[in-house]
């Protein structure tokens, strides 16, 4: 089976990441595909989006496998959701960097942790998706070193592009050094309101930088989306007819029409 590990990441804030993830994952397995989702921001946004607790108190956590603690298989949980499991974060994870000082191999952790799943056939997901945390820390590090593609969330505003520079740079960084088949899969327009004329010309810029990894699916600005987390719940299921669905399940369309288009390549 063709498994592939996808961090969905931006080192800015706010521009749409976890949501992307929950709904993509969420997309993903209304069409029967098997995903985890990997919580790796001590925010744990994506724990409570998909329904679960981020409280703190659990110790079922990517925090306990980071830290050595757990073997990563004991701390895979459902969700409510059919096909889609999750490994939560809370607010510990925070603590990782200043706590692993002292392994020269903390970057390939995740990575290392994530083999074993892989190797297990019982385990057969179709998709890993990590959320990354909204900096250029460790997690995302760790993140990077483990994936096989990226998929990066670009909101429609000011400076949008600046941000992605930083990140462009990591990327060549880690695929020279530790994850040489590290690659961009797409771009995600995030926010996007048609009204307003500065998104067309970031949505101009990043088509002409970026090419066709640019995908035809731009999110809208739309309150079901922002409304739907603190259910607990993917928009795709809070609200299937908003335009915030309607966009998400495009999207997962194009991801899964790219997947086609990925094993013909090869």
């Amino acid at each position: 089976m063709n498994r592939k590990i996808i961090s969905v990441i931006n080192q800015k804030g706010g521009v749409g990441k976890t949501t992307t993830i929950i709904n993509l994952a969420a997309g993903l397995s209304l069409k029967e595909k098997r995903i985890l989702v990997i919580d790796l921001d001590p925010q744990g946004n994506a724990t409570t989006g998909l329904g679960l607790s981020n409280s703190g108190t659990s110790d079922n956590t990517i925090y306990s496998v980071l830290n050595g603690n757990k073997k990563i298989s004991d701390v895979i949980q459902k969700t409510e959701f059919e096909n889609l499991d999750i490994i939560t974060s809370n607010v510990d994870l925070s603590g990782l960097e200043v706590e692993t000082a002292g392994d020269s191999r903390r970057a390939f952790k995740l990575k290392d942790e994530l083999a074993s799943i892989l190797n297990d056939s019982r385990a057969s997901y179709h998709y890993i998706l990590i959320d990354c945390p909204p900096s250029l820390s460790l997690l995302t590090i760790m993140a990077l070193v483990a994936s096989d593609a990226l998929v990066v969330p670009l909101q429609t505003e000011f400076f949008a592009l600046e941000g992605l520079t930083q990140l462009m740079k990591t990327i060549e960084r880690i695929k020279s050094n530790l994850n040489p088949i590290l690659e961009i899969r797409g771009i995600l327009l995030t926010m996007y309101d048609k009204r307003n004329k500065l998104s067309s010309q970031v949505e101009t810029e990043a088509r002409n930088f970026f090419k066709e990894k640019v995908y035809n699916t731009a999110v809208p600005r739309n309150v079901r989306l922002s409304e739907a987390p603190s259910h607990g719940v993917p928009v795709l299921i809070y609200d299937k007819l908003c335009p915030g669905s309607k966009a998400y399940f495009s999207f997962t369309e194009e991801f899964l029409e790219q997947e086609k288009e990925i094993e013909t390549a090869a």
